[in-house]
C-alpha cells in the first residue's frame, strides 16, 4: 500500500476531533466507574438485605448485557421516560455504568483482602461503621486494587469505540467516516497507532504501579 501523506495531513483535524472525544470519554467514563463502583461495593457489604439483594442484582443484570444494548438502551430508550442527553454525555454514561460493575468486584477483592483483626480493632476501639471505612479499610483496599482498576482504564479505552455506534465520533468513528467518504485506509491505520501509543505506555505505568505497591 503506497502511503498518503496528503491523505493523513486532510484527516488530522478530525483525528484531533475524534482524539478528544475518546480521552473526555475515557477520563469521566472512569471516574464514573471508579467512585459508583465502590459505592456498589459497601453497599453489597451491607447489613440490611434490603440494600444487598437490589444492589447485587443490578450489577449483574449491567455485567451480564452488553455494552453495545446498555448504550442503545441509554440513547434510545431512557428518553421516552427522562430527559434525552447528547451522544457523547450518554457514551460517558454508558461505559462508567458498566465499568462500575467489573470495579465494584475488585474493590469487593480488595476489601476482603483487609485482615479480620483491622475490623475487630475498630470494633474494640469503638469506631463507628463510617470512620471504619474511612481511617481504617479504604486506604488499605484501595491501595491493594490500584493497579486492577488501571487495567480497566485500558480495557475501557479499546471498548470506547462503541459510542460512536450512538453519534458520538470519537477516533475510531472520526476515522471510519473520513474512510467511507475518500475510499482510503490512511486514516483507520493512524488511528490503530493512536490506540496502540496511548494503550502500551499506560500498561507500562500499571505494572511499574504494581511492583512498587507490593513491595
Amino acid at each position: 500500500m503506497n502511503w498518503d501523506w496528503n491523505v493523513v495531513g486532510d484527516f488530522m483535524p478530525r483525528f484531533w476531533d475524534g482524539i478528544q472525544v475518546t480521552l473526555q470519554a475515557l477520563l469521566f467514563g472512569s471516574l464514573i466507574a471508579f467512585s459508583l463502583g465502590l459505592l456498589w461495593a459497601i453497599a453489597q457489604r451491607s447489613p440490611s438485605a434490603w440494600i444487598r439483594w437490589p444492589v447485587t442484582a443490578i450489577t449483574e443484570f449491567i455485567r451480564n448485557t452488553p455494552l453495545l444494548v446498555q448504550l442503545f438502551s441509554l440513547f434510545y430508550v431512557v428518553p421516552e421516560w427522562g430527559p434525552s442527553m447528547s451522544p457523547l454525555t450518554t457514551g460517558v454514561i454508558g461505559l462508567g455504568l458498566h465499568y462500575s460493575t467489573y470495579t465494584a468486584e475488585v474493590y469487593r477483592a480488595g476489601i476482603d483482602a483487609v485482615p479480620v483483626g483491622q475490623w475487630e480493632a475498630c470494633t474494640a476501639l469503638n469506631l463507628s461503621r463510617g470512620r471504619t471505612w474511612q481511617a481504617v479499610v479504604l486506604p488499605q483496599a484501595i491501595r491493594r486494587v490500584v493497579p486492577a482498576l488501571g487495567n480497566y482504564v485500558i480495557a475501557m479505552l479499546k471498548d470506547s469505540p462503541m459510542i460512536a455506534i450512538i453519534g458520538a465520533l470519537d477516533m475510531l468513528g472520526e476515522a471510519r467516516a473520513y474512510s467511507d467518504e475518500t475510499f482510503t485506509t490512511e486514516a483507520l491505520t493512524l488511528v490503530g497507532v493512536a490506540f496502540i501509543a496511548i494503550a502500551y505506555p499506560a500498561s507500562l505505568l500499571i505494572r511499574a504501579l504494581e511492583r512498587r505497591l507490593v513491595r
